[in-house]
């Protein structure tokens, strides 16, 4: 008998073992539901995969920091949600899929702060009506993720938690106000994620994240229990790594509900069925308008990749035609209402989901619960007085612009116009960002695609938007999944690849001893993938008085055409030096295939300087 059971439990390692090998990098949701119906895997066990991936990555290695808190009931939630698939099946394709929401959605299981010490534990009297939803269609609630605080800026820090990072660049920011929600799904710390835009906090962490982001037509969902900061602009949707992902989760998340006026446009319409309709762009004698203005005003690298995408399109038959909006950048700044509602409404919020501890701007202004990178808004809102007539004249410019941008489309026959999300790359950290377009689709409440089409020379992700025509989404995504099938520009960041038995890959070291014509030196290197840097330290024990440089080249069998100076290790007479190199792609690539050579050049080598192969 006691051997019997000590097979059993042998068998049930191996399962347990198997379950868990299965890989969530990049897995997508229908990838994920077929393994779960398959058997080999369990919704516990992705629980605990994402989980090691965050452990391994969110503040450790590069150091994200892109998640608030772990939902303490994840696990036991799976485990529910594993025993009903067997009982009964799945209830949705979300069905125990781990996902994360931004910060700002109401949950009753565990705090909503909106990135703000402030709100550190509050806990609110409802859920968001789109987090009941997704609990209804059987998501597991993984993780809340960081924002810009209070969603009130486009860099993603905040006085709770600081800094996001972008996975592509740890340097650079990820974009807001959604950049929590952003970093954590390029990096596959879990498999989709809720944010919200008021203005581009979808889009732009989309572009700058390498994944899919629809700004919604306004009321195609609900927003009632997310945090607003304008309830006329506020929208709630996914980020994803694929069209289809998002299309998935759209389709459960939008509909009517009653708590949120706005979604009147729902009650009796169709459903946008975003699945459904994938594949069903015809894009043959399609047309696309081209918003001159905002391309011309774009750096180089992001105008080369929206073009570039757009002449795929135009060899698919659709037609890009150059367009410009009169009086653009008038109706836009005629049009926001930002700063006439965020106090009225947060402090209408705090009211309606009971919070205890602080109840309004004036307490978190007067107690200085706040990031400095918010101050100067918090302080202005605080001390703004709603002027009804202003107010109204706002309101009546958002419905002038939704007019001239209908009729500009209607007069061009155009099914969406294209232009970049945001003009610039994304700032160092510490920086402000310049480029934002968001204003165009938040301002008319028109939906809006941010769509990866390629990345920089420098490894940046960029995107391009496509505005549709009100209550058009689902068209739209269509659009966008047509190019993303043909020219799927997604990749994974450097910085979070799989797990090596459930941590994150060691540091390659190596060592290089070089001895020629009386000159000896050792160059030592530490590879570390998850802060992409390679950390050197070279030591001349022989001949530095006759050093000139040793240097890292790529490819140096060819040396006529491929030995240009990748980066200079150490100058004339020195006898040791240390330092850092953040790599570059090209470097990245050349030293995962064994194309990085030391070249050396001294007064007793030979003028073209001599090269050793790094190991």
């Amino acid at each position: 008998m006691r051997r019997l059971l000590l097979v059993m439990s042998l068998l049930l390692s191996l399962v347990s073992n198997a379950q868990q090998a299965v890989e969530v990098t990049e897995a997508s949701l229908s990838e994920l539901q077929a393994a779960l119906a398959a058997g080999e895997t369990t919704s516990v066990a992705l629980v605990d995969a994402y989980l090691a991936r965050i452990e391994a990555y969110d503040q450790q290695g590069p150091h994200l920091n892109s998640i608030v808190r772990i939902n303490p009931q994840a696990r036991a939630q799976a485990a529910s949600l594993d025993a009903e698939r067997a009982r009964s099946g799945p209830r949705s394709l979300l069905h125990g899929i781990p996902i994360v929401l931004k910060d700002n959605y109401n949950t009753v299981f565990m705090p909503t702060t909106g990135g703000s010490v402030a709100l550190g534990g509050f806990i609110p009297s409802a859920n968001a009506t789109q987090v009941d939803r997704l609990i209804a269609a059987g998501a597991i609630i993984l993780a809340k993720t960081n924002l810009h605080e209070y969603a009130y800026g486009i860099t993603s820090i905040g006085s709770l938690l600081g800094q996001t990072r972008n996975p592509y660049d740890i340097r650079r920011v990820p974009g807001g106000s959604s950049g929590g929600t952003a970093a954590a799904i390029a990096a596959s710390l879990a498999a989709i994620g809720m944010g919200s835009d008021t203005c581009g906090s979808i889009r732009i962490p989309a572009a700058f994240n390498n994944l899919v982001g629809l700004r919604p037509s306004k009321g195609l969902s609900s927003i009632y229990g997310i945090m607003p900061l304008s309830h006329t602009q506020d929208v709630g949707g996914p980020l994803a790594r694929s069209t289809e992902d998002l299309a998935i989760l759209l389709d459960i998340v939008a509909g009517y509900d009653s708590n949120d006026p706005a979604t009147l446009v729902m009650r009796d319409a169709e459903p946008p069925e975003f699945l459904a309709r994938l594949d069903d762009a015809d894009l043959s004698g399609m047309r696309i308008g081209k918003l001159s203005a905002y391309m011309t005003a774009a750096d180089a690298a992001v105008r080369r990749e929206i073009e570039s995408a757009l002449d795929w399109y135009a060899d698919q038959g659709v037609e890009i035609v150059d367009i410009e909006i009169p009086e653009l950048a008038t109706l836009i700044g005629r049009s926001g209402v930002i700063g006439h509602e965020f106090r009225v409404d947060l402090d209408q919020y705090l009211a309606l989901f009971l919070s205890a501890d602080v109840s309004n701007l004036n307490d978190i202004v007067d107690l200085g619960l706040y990031h400095e990178a918010v101050q100067g808004a918090l302080v202005r809102s605080r001390a703004t007085v709603l002027n009804d007539d202003a107010y109204a004249i706002a309101l009546a410019a958002r419905d002038e612009l939704r007019a001239t941008i209908e009729r500009i489309m209607g007069d061009n026959e155009l099914d969406a116009i294209a232009y970049p999300p945001i003009a610039e790359l994304p700032v160092f950290l510490g920086e402000n960002q310049p480029g934002n377009n968001c204003s165009l689709a938040a301002n008319a409440g028109l939906p809006a695609l941010s769509l990866p089409v390629g990345f920089t020379n420098s490894g940046l992700p960029v995107g391009v938007e496509l505005l549709g025509p009100f209550l058009g989404d689902a068209r739209l995504l269509a659009f966008g999944h047509a190019f993303e099938q043909a020219r799927n520009a997604r990749r994974a960041p450097a910085t979070t690849p799989p797990l090596v038995a459930g941590r994150a890959p060691e540091p390659q070291r190596t060592a290089l001893q070089f001895e020629e014509s009386g000159l000896q030196l050792q160059l030592e290197t530490v590879l570390d993938v998850t802060v992409n840097r390679l950390d050197y330290t070279i030591n001349v024990t022989a001949g530095a008085d006759q050093l000139f440089a040793a240097t890292l080249i790529i490819d140096g069998a060819a040396f006529e055409l491929t030995d240009a100076v990748v980066e200079n290790l150490i100058g004339p007479g020195r006898r040791r030096a240390a330092g850092s190199i953040f790599l570059s792609p090209a470097l990245r690539e050349a030293l995962q295939e064994q194309r990085v050579y030391l070249k050396v050049f001294a007064e007793m080598l030979p003028v073209a300087g001599v090269t050793r192969q790094l190991p």
